[in-house]
């Protein structure tokens, strides 16, 4: 009976998740409506539950705790129904407003719509870079269905990762930003969801860091997190070059003293 339900459950799960992104994509494109009339304040807290739970879920700290409970094939899972309840919570409780921020041309609106629809195809191609299944939970749930060990995850960076270390936040952040007919409500979704983009690819920055040690400062000091980053902890971080071999004669000098 648990393996049975561990199979539904992660069936449930994969479900779940092809429904959010449908529903994702009517949300970002503006055909929500308000579910109720309340204040637009309501909408900075909706946007800020999604980008805190989505946040703390991905701490190493975080997911050895849980994990005392959740089965490590099953983690995935979990994180990726937190996430869909988040959207969703976000979905049913919009509040649209009627009072649009800025209006364009129809040649650019239909530009902007071209660089929506893009963004969301660099998005999906980003996580097949680096492995949609690992992303919803379904790779090492499937492994755990036909009773394999679930893979290493390999750290082998292609494609647009060869340019930037955060193609998929980026991608993310051209959902968010670009609309043919941005509302006030849109306005107050870029103000909280820019800083979360931004501070979540510091975070994966420092989760690869914790994971994969010098590796990862090798490509951090080759690839900026975003093109045109000057300085900061999402431009290129030079490696720290190792210190040379300290010789015998050096070691006794230094506990002589």
């Amino acid at each position: 009976m648990q393996r049975i339900a561990g199979i539904a459950c992660g069936v449930a799960v994969q479900a779940c998740f092809l429904a959010t992104v449908w529903r994702l994509y009517w949300f970002l494109a503006g055909r929500n409506e308000p579910a109720w009339s309340a204040p637009l304040w309501t909408d900075v807290l909706l946007a800020l539950q999604f980008s805190v739970v989505h946040s703390l879920l991905l701490l190493p700290s975080v997911r050895k705790y849980l994990e005392r409970w959740i089965a490590p094939p099953f983690y995935g899972l979990f994180y990726c129904l937190a996430t869909c309840g988040g959207l969703w919570v976000m979905f049913l409780g919009w509040q649209r407003s009627p009072v649009v921020m800025a209006e364009f041309s129809a040649p650019v609106q239909a530009a902007i719509q071209a660089a929506f629809l893009l963004s969301w195809v660099a998005l999906f191609y980003s996580l097949h870079l680096t492995g949609l299944g690992y992303q919803t939970g379904l790779t090492p749930w499937w492994h755990w269905v036909r009773r394999e060990p679930a893979p290493c995850r390999r750290f082998d960076p292609r494609s647009l990762y060869r340019w930037l270390r955060h193609p998929v936040y980026l991608s993310f952040l051209g959902l968010v930003w670009f609309h043919p007919e941005p509302t006030l409500d849109r306005l107050l979704l870029i103000a909280v969801w820019t800083p979360y983009i931004f501070v979540g690819s510091y975070l994966k920055d420092q989760r690869l860091l914790f994971y994969l040690r010098d590796t990862y400062r090798e490509y951090q000091a080759r690839v900026p997190g975003y093109p045109g980053m000057p300085a900061g902890p999402l431009a290129r971080i030079p490696h720290p070059p190792a210190e040379p071999p300290i010789s015998v004669a050096t070691t006794r000098q230094r506990v002589a003293a």
